[in-house]
């Protein structure tokens, strides 16, 4: 069962400044699984601020979708963050990421990529899964909107 939250006022301190949000919170077994993939995908994206291999932006969207969904008061906190506020709060406005953002994940990606495979001693199947994986994420990184301005 879900219930729609509160929205709230324009005057709000919210980090979302105000802006009505359409998520609906989950309840019962179905927020905590939600609650757990969002802590497991901010996890990843913690890793991924500190390991230079690991993607970042993908993993904290996905922790915010789960956050909003089982915690609004966490995902508030989320976005309160310094480290990573800026980017969720440029996503939810702007539908988009700021152009160094992108560009740095299309020079990262594919380095990740290509010493995965020269590193991983994958066999074909799984160099060929790796490879295509890799592909999709360049595609979908290099088609993201740049914020202007």
């Amino acid at each position: 069962m879900t219930q729609p939250l509160a929205p709230q006022s324009p005057k709000s301190d919210s980090p979302t400044n105000g802006q009505i949000s359409t998520a609906a919170v989950t309840r019962g077994p179905a927020r905590l699984l939600y609650l757990l993939l969002g802590g497991v995908f901010f996890v990843l994206a913690v890793l991924g601020a500190l390991l230079p291999l690991l993607p970042t932006t993908p993993f904290l969207l996905l922790a915010s979708y789960f956050l909003v969904r089982s915690s609004p008061r966490l995902n508030d906190k989320l976005l309160a963050s310094r480290t990573f506020g800026p980017l969720l709060r440029d996503w939810q406005r702007h539908r988009a990421v700021r152009p160094r953002v992108k560009h740095a994940t299309l020079v990262v990606m594919p380095a990740a990529v290509l010493a995965s495979a020269y590193f991983g001693n994958l066999g074909p199947v799984g160099l060929a899964v790796l490879l295509s994986l890799g592909l999709i994420g360049f595609v979908v990184v290099a088609r993201l909107r740049v914020i202007r301005g």
